[in-house]
Formats: C-alpha cells, sequence, structure tokens
C-alpha cells in the first residue's frame, strides 16, 4: 500500500502540472499539445529542467528564469493538491482497476473546479472525455470481474442525476447551467458504482457545501445574492467528499437508532 500511495502522488504531481495547461487553455480554446509551455510575459519557452513540478517552482523562487517575472503560486498548488487527491484516493480505493477511473475523476474534477470559478464554465471538451473514460474503465472491470450488476447500477444512476438535472435547467436555467447537467451524469456515474447510497450522499454533500459557502459569503458582503455561482465547485467537492469518507458516512447512518 505505501509503494502505491508514493506512486499515485509522484503520478499526480506530474499530472497536475499539465492540468495547468488544461486549465489556462482550454476554456480559451487553445491547443494544449503546441505550443509548449512558454513564459506569457517574455514567451520564453520553458525548459525542462524549469518544468519539474513543484521543485522548480522552488528553485526559481516562483520567477521566470528570463524575465523574473512572477509565476503564480497556482502552478504548485495545483500540482500538489493533484498529488494529495491521488495518494488519499488510492488509500480509499486501494490497487483495483477501478481505481484508474476515480484518478481520472480526480484530475478532471480540479480542472473543471478551477476553470468554473475563474469563468463560470464547465467545458465540454472535458467533461464529455472524462465520461467515456471513466465508463471504459467500469466496463472493463466489470467484464473482468464480473461486476455487470454494479455496472448497471451506475449507469442508472448516471441518468437519474442527469435526468434530474436536465428537469431543473429547463425549469430554470439562470439557476443551474447545462455545464452542471453535463457534469452531473460524470458524477452519478462514478458515484453509482459503489452504490445509490453514495449518489445521494454525493448531491446532499455538494448542496450543503454551496448552501454553507453562499451563505457566507453573502454574509460577509463577498457576494451579491443574485450574483452567478460557480456550481460546479460544490458539485466536484461533494464528490470527492463523498469518495473519501462516504462509506464511513453511511456506516454512521446505517447504525443510527432510529425513533
Amino acid at each position: 500500500m505505501t509503494l502505491l500511495l508514493i506512486y499515485c502522488g509522484v503520478l499526480g504531481l506530474a499530472i497536475g502540472s499539465f492540468l495547468n495547461v488544461v486549465i489556462y487553455r482550454v476554456p480559451r480554446h487553445l491547443s494544449i499539445v503546441r505550443p509548449g509551455s512558454a513564459c506569457p510575459v517574455c514567451s520564453r519557452p520553458i525548459a525542462a529542467r524549469d518544468n519539474i513540478p513543484v521543485i522548480s517552482w522552488i528553485v526559481l523562487g516562483g520567477r521566470c528564469r528570463g524575465c523574473h517575472s512572477p509565476i503564480s503560486m497556482r502552478y504548485p498548488l495545483v500540482e500538489l493538491t493533484t498529488a494529495g487527491l491521488f495518494a488519499v484516493t488510492a488509500w480509499r480505493v486501494g490497487a483495483h482497476l477501478d481505481l484508474v477511473a476515480f484518478l481520472i475523476l480526480d484530475a478532471a474534477l480540479l480542472a473543471l473546479a478551477l476553470i468554473d470559478v475563474e469563468m463560470l464554465l464547465l467545458p465540454r471538451s472535458i467533461v464529455y472525455p472524462t465520461l467515456v473514460a471513466v465508463g471504459t474503465v467500469f466496463l472493463a472491470t466489470a467484464a473482468l470481474q464480473h461486476q455487470w450488476h454494479r455496472l448497471l447500477v451506475a449507469a442508472l444512476c448516471s441518468l437519474a442525476w442527469f435526468t434530474v438535472f436536465f428537469v431543473m435547467n429547463l425549469i430554470s436555467p439562470r439557476s443551474l447551467g447545462f455545464g452542471d447537467v453535463r457534469l452531473s451524469a460524470v458524477l452519478g456515474l462514478a458515484l453509482g458504482w459503489w452504490g445509490v447510497g453514495e449518489v445521494i450522499l454525493g448531491f446532499f454533500l455538494s448542496n450543503l457545501v454551496g448552501a454553507v459557502v453562499g451563505v457566507t459569503l453573502i454574509a460577509t458582503q463577498k457576494m451579491r445574492r443574485d450574483q452567478p455561482v460557480p456550481y460546479g465547485v460544490f458539485l466536484a467537492i461533494g464528490t470527492v467528499l463523498t469518495v473519501l469518507v462516504g462509506p464511513l458516512l453511511l456506516s454512521h447512518w446505517h447504525h443510527w437508532p432510529s425513533t
């Protein structure tokens, strides 16, 4: 298990470095392949030695080697966050094939959450490939381990959450964007792999986090009541929390004394 956690943590650093590119370029409709990474101020290409996750930022003192312009602290934070998410997800899921699906989910949700905060956007070019990738891993797992029932439950949960959000979007498009509708299919599929209880818990935690944050921001006058909310952020947080602590919360619920 220790080796698995270390491996996933290191992998997370590398994926986090790539996510920084995705977060900046995808919502601006730029290629994530070409051109290579460069300083946004002086356009100097970033050499391989300056592109080592976290370490290069520390060595360079958070500044470009060429023009000495500040490099946002967001870059190492995204890399460290991805590494942490990958490690704790590996601890939660274990050395199983479906771990790949949840690591993909971690990376996608982090990228989507940060894009949503900045631009109130959940790009379909991230959501759809994530849905396909997660679904493919679950399909392979079901085929190899004869877990067709789990796959069926996951697919039905995906359809159910998508349908609920689709209807909500039809009723009030201003309250719920269609990007959230698309994302709900991914979340229902991922959490549904573990069961209906996890899907309900994920939905509940997402809205609980959103309510707490929203009320706090409004109370402190940092957000207006009519201001658009990046709901995708709360969906991502609620889903990650469910992946990490869902079984513990649900086990306590099942053992809660009835009145």
